[in-house]
């Protein structure tokens, strides 16, 4: 039996969650002389009903040197976000403002006929529906200005950088414009080849991965806490995530978990990307665990229009979630999807053999299949803008097709749409009774 004295971090129960003790850890490990000045980034949960003055004073205790900040409040999830020294974290754990301390983690990006495949064209030429006046948010790596966005008229409403602060949209990565273009592309510069299920929805973008595809748990909360913010000012209806990190914690303490949840009870759809993990078991990403979410997970058309030959792709992620949960919910084509370049990005120079016709590239995975899901979501909203979030969840699940080799089924466009008219004609006639 080992007499080996536990270090304090072993030692801190719930405090510090998994991924902070072992950061701690390998920080012992690097230097144990000089962990004092071992920056860590990290998420401080304050406990309910803090005081403001607990508050303040935990703020006084963070902030007293260079090597420590805390000073970006998180208020989706009642946090702080910062960098610490292990010193400092040891100090602050038993705080009396502080719940839980959480390690920021690395997200990441999840890296032709979709339209047809899912029925959207169907329902852009029979219905007439476009997605028009509706906004969808893609949370990611930038959006470039591409013509199928802009031409004839500019749709990209609003872009926000939270990496570089730019004020003018662009993708140095390549991964959040194809994304939106799965969404939301018109086919200006390809005839019309590759469009999307919502050519004429609108787009705001957020950057919250850098130039490789990578950002903070953190950073993607406060862009899900600005498209809250600025909803009504842009009518975003729909954030779509092709994002994710590993889930090591129960959705009911994962910080983007949390922040995704928060949006939706704002009245925005989330669509969150079910991971590239697959085909092993319970490998679904987090925020896609969140049982309120939409968590899509990626097909294989074998590129036919037909579903027969169809299957779920063996990268996407499979559940349960860590809660046991049953995801994904809905399943949308992921795989040799072509959309929108953007020029002079990582994605292009890494990929060259995947350009298309100058203007696009090829790509799969399910963050393909999430914003063609959201352009599908902007489709109904268009037919009954008063749907909820989970309005929208229950009828997309009623209506896919039970095709696939798993509890839920394969996205349908038109059966959804169909349902989501109905439904408003349902509560006009509730109306007219009841007055």
């Amino acid at each position: 039996m080992s007499n080996r004295k536990k270090v304090w971090f072993e030692d801190a129960e719930r405090k510090l969650d998994p991924g902070l003790v072992e950061q701690l850890r390998n920080s012992r490990k690097v230097d144990q002389n000089e962990t004092s000045n071992n920056e860590i980034p990290l998420i401080v949960y304050l406990k309910k009903d803090c005081e403001r003055g607990k508050k303040d004073n935990l703020l006084k205790v963070c902030n007293i040197d260079s090597h420590n900040n805390l000073h970006r409040e998180l208020r989706s999830i009642n946090a702080m976000k910062g960098y610490l020294t292990p010193d400092r974290i040891q100090q602050i754990k038993d705080h009396e403002a502080v719940d839980r301390i959480f390690y920021d983690r690395i997200v990441t990006a999840f890296l032709d006929i979709a339209s047809e495949q899912t029925g959207a064209t169907n329902v852009q030429e029979q219905l007439g529906l476009t997605g028009k006046g509706v906004t969808i948010a893609v949370i990611d790596t930038g959006v470039h200005a591409h013509d199928d966005l802009t031409d004839p008229t500019n749709r990209i409403i609003a872009f926000q950088d939270f990496i570089n602060g730019e004020s003018e949209p662009y993708d140095d990565n390549g991964h959040g414009t194809h994304c939106a273009g799965d969404a939301a592309g018109n086919g200006s510069l390809s005839n019309g080849k590759y469009i999307g299920p919502a050519p004429e929805a609108s787009i705001v973008g957020l950057k919250v991965l850098d130039e490789q595809g990578s950002g903070r748990l953190s950073t993607i909360i406060e862009g899900l806490e600005w498209c809250v913010d600025h909803k009504e000012e842009h009518n975003i209806r729909i954030i779509s995530l092709s994002l994710g990190a590993p889930a090591y914690e129960s959705f009911r303490d994962d910080p983007l978990s949390l922040a995704a949840q928060s949006a939706w009870h704002q009245g925005i759809v989330v669509c969150a990307a079910a991971g590239n993990d697959g085909p092993a078991a319970s490998t679904i990403s987090t925020p896609a665990i969140d049982p309120f979410v939409i968590t899509v997970g990626s097909t294989d058309d074998k590129n036919t229009l037909e579903r027969t030959d169809d299957g779920i792709a063996d990268y996407s992620s499979r559940g349960p979630t860590i809660d046991k949960l049953i995801k994904p919910d809905v399943y949308a084509p992921g795989t040799n999807i072509i959309s929108l370049l953007a020029p002079g990005s990582v994605l292009e120079s890494q990929i060259p053999e995947m350009v298309i016709d100058e203007n696009y590239i090829q790509l799969s995975g399910t963050s393909m299949a999430t914003p063609i899901c959201a352009g599908i979501i902007a489709l109904m909203l268009e037919a009954n803008p008063n749907l909820s979030p989970n309005d929208i969840k229950s009828i997309l699940k009623a209506t896919s097709h039970p095709t696939l080799d798993d509890i839920w089924g394969y996205i349908e466009a038109k059966s959804a749409v169909e349902m989501a008219k109905n439904y408003q004609r349902q509560n006009s006639a509730e109306v007219v009774q009841e007055s």
